[in-house]
C-alpha cells in the first residue's frame, strides 16, 4: 500500500458548487487540513460539504460560514480528520462571486 500526501489548491470559488477535492477511483483519502481564504475586501460566506458517494448522502462541514475580509476559515485540521472513499469529494461554495480560494492537504491510500 503507497501513502502519498498531496495538496489540492482551487482559486477564486463563486457561487456555483465547486469540487475542490474528489478522491481518486482505488484510493482512500485522509483529509488531514482544509482551509478557505477570503480573496476580496468584503466579508464572506462559505458552505462546504461532504458527499459520500457509496451512501448517497452530502452533508455540511459548514454552512453560511463567515470569513472576513482577508481572513481564512480552517475547515479540517488539528486533531480533526475527514475520510473519503473513491469518489467521494469536498465542494465549496461562496455568496460572492470569485472570492475564496480553497487549500486541501490529504494522505491518499493506495
Amino acid at each position: 500500500m503507497a501513502n502519498t500526501f498531496k495538496n489540492s489548491v482551487t482559486a477564486s470559488v463563486g457561487t456555483s458548487a465547486t469540487d475542490v477535492y474528489t478522491a481518486p477511483a482505488l484510493t482512500t483519502t485522509t483529509v488531514i487540513g482544509a482551509a478557505v481564504s477570503n480573496r476580496t475586501a468584503s466579508a464572506i460566506n462559505i458552505d462546504a460539504t461532504v458527499t459520500d458517494t457509496s451512501g448517497s448522502v452530502t452533508a455540511y462541514l459548514v454552512k453560511a460560514a463567515p470569513v472576513t475580509a482577508g481572513g481564512a476559515l480552517v475547515l479540517i485540521g488539528g486533531d480533526q480528520k475527514v475520510v473519503l472513499e473513491t469518489g467521494d469529494k469536498i465542494t465549496v461554495t461562496s455568496d460572492t462571486a470569485s472570492s475564496a480560494d480553497v487549500v486541501i492537504s490529504v494522505l491518499e491510500q493506495t
